[in-house]
């Protein structure tokens, strides 16, 4: 289905909620791209964690995103969107609100996270992100990133998008992917951090995946905390995949499905 013309208020209506779900209505937003990553993490914990934003997401990433619905929706691949890992659910109630300004009515946004933190990994397979697990930043301020369901169910609301076409999937995403009800999928969203929670979510979904289907990877370019570049580089070596890695920033990365 053709993704309905745009009204500048549409387009003013998804502008000012990426904005108010980030905090950057009045605030500049943390340098992703800059080099002095202690610098960043400051900064990034100031903004998002302390500042009471639905989203961590850079303006940049929620751009690339509208783009990848808009284009699912006017190409009319077929399938759900899904974010895997997603915080206080910022991303996600934009995926909803898209579909909405878009007039798609026949998908649903899959919201996938453990709603309990991140797991804690093997120190021995991954020395990386065990130490990361144990830092201070990670501990004192970041909480493990854990955000309750009805947190976020709460969000959803305030945002006047909680509705039966959002579906959550509560737990580690060994255990809920696998099986999860999801027939079809056009953008699946990584944000699992790790190397076993982003190939959790490749191996169980990746097949769901319709052509024309974008895989998003948040953390892609992440070296310095997390083996998830690894992960992905993994997968696709596995399976073949030879779509080229298109960087959206410093960090995040995607690739369209073309076969």
């Amino acid at each position: 289905m053709p993704p309905s013309p745009l009204r500048e208020s549409d387009d003013l209506y998804l502008d000012l909620l990426k904005r108010v779900l980030t905090r950057t209505l009045f605030a500049a937003e943390p340098d992703a791209d800059q080099d002095n990553l202690h610098r960043f993490v400051g900064q990034h914990i100031k903004h998002y964690q302390q500042g009471g934003a639905i989203s961590m997401l850079p303006l940049a990433r929620f751009d690339q995103l509208q783009a990848a619905i808009r284009a699912v929706v006017a190409d009319d691949v077929p399938g759900d969107l899904i974010e895997t890992g997603v915080w206080r659910g910022g991303a996600t109630i934009f995926m909803r609100a898209a579909l909405e300004v878009y007039g798609c009515r026949d998908r649903r946004v899959w919201v996938a996270d453990s709603f309990e933190g991140l797991p804690e990994p093997d120190p021995e397979k991954y020395p990386r992100e065990a130490e990361s697990f144990r830092s201070a930043a990670m501990t004192k301020f970041y909480n493990h990133l854990a955000v309750g369901l009805e947190e976020v169910r709460a969000n959803f609301a305030a945002f006047g998008m909680l509705d039966e076409r959002v579906r959550f999937l509560k737990g580690w995403f060994k255990d809920t992917l696998p099986a999860a009800p999801i027939e079809r999928l056009a953008i699946m969203r990584l944000d699992g951090d790790y190397y076993e929670s982003t190939m959790d979510a490749l191996t169980n979904l990746y097949d769901r995946l319709s052509v024309g289907g974008y895989v998003i990877v948040d953390d892609y370019g992440e070296d310095a905390w997390t083996y998830c570049r690894k992960a992905v580089d993994d997968f696709r070596a596995a399976r073949g995949v030879v779509e080229p890695m298109v960087r959206v920033d410093k960090p995040c990365s995607y690739w369209r499905k073309e076969r």
